[in-house]
């Protein structure tokens, strides 16, 4: 089994992706990271969330949905900012790890 630690920076690529894309909350990132493979519990979710928000990748308000009270993120501009510089940088690592096969 491949250490986790290994992944966090790329399910946080995908966090900011998406609340680039449009405002995300937990359970529907769960289940969207799920889909690619990514096992994560609420417990880990929310902390990764939380200090998003806390660098100021994200912003956060709460919301009603159904009765309940939901958290949804978005990207803020240095959210925005900073994605289009990992793009970058991810398409260059993505390049020279598959150049050879």
């Amino acid at each position: 089994m491949v250490d986790r630690n290994l992944y966090t920076g790329l399910i946080r690529l995908h966090l900011l992706h998406h609340a680039g894309e449009g405002p995300i909350f937990g359970q529907e990132m769960i289940d969207e990271l799920g889909r690619h493979g990514y096992r994560l519990s609420a417990g880990t979710l929310y902390p990764i969330l939380h200090g998003m928000e806390r660098q100021g990748l994200l912003r956060s308000r709460s919301t009603q949905h159904n009765g309940r009270v939901r958290r949804m993120y978005r990207a803020t501009v240095a959210g925005r900012k900073a994605l289009v510089e990992a793009r970058k940088r991810v398409k260059e690592l993505f390049g020279e790890m598959f150049e050879h096969e």
